[in-house]
């Protein structure tokens, strides 16, 4: 049996597929849904074509995963990490604190933590996932990313489901 992290970035490979390099993408070029700048500050100098998946996981592990997603339950680990990857990580503890309805500063600490452990694991993802998708459906990237956005939040739905 895969461990937690395994278990998402198996799933968030799902999401991301391989190299891109999309000219409306902020993020720029791409693979494995590490972007060049991400890549970069964590000492990956090759092309970004040739990027090892095996290098992105230990990106994904360090950068994202050791921060704080280990303690959450399946599927809200999952949602956590993926939002993570697609919209930062601070991004990601900001738009959880959101759905906790407390204040939104970016860093889960203890009052993120007892927040989080005060509502049923079930309706703090149910809150999560909604609270994503009206943030992405704000953004000025909506127009062209919205299929994208909404199968990906389909597809996340539909995964998490497994594990409730």
């Amino acid at each position: 049996m895969q461990n937690k992290f395994d278990q998402c970035f198996s799933a968030l490979m799902e999401n991301e597929g391989g190299y891109v390099h999309d000219p409306s993408d902020p993020g720029g070029e791409t693979n494995w849904g590490i972007t060049i700048a991400v890549a970069r500050s964590n000492g990956y100098t090759g092309a970004m074509r040739e990027m090892p998946i095996d290098t992105a996981k230990t990106i994904y592990h360090r950068k994202y995963w050791e921060k704080w997603m280990e303690c959450a339950p399946m599927p809200l680990a999952f949602e956590l990490f993926d939002c993570a990857v697609n919209c930062g990580l601070s991004r990601s503890a900001k738009l959880l604190q959101r759905s906790l309805g407390i204040t939104e500063d970016g860093v889960v600490g203890p009052k993120t933590m007892a927040a989080a452990s005060s509502v049923s694991p079930v309706k703090l993802w149910s809150l999560f996932v909604a609270t994503v998708i009206e943030y992405r459906s704000g953004l000025d990237g909506w127009k062209h990313y919205s299929r994208g956005w909404t199968r990906r939040a389909a597809a996340n739905l539909r995964r998490g489901a497994r594990y409730l």
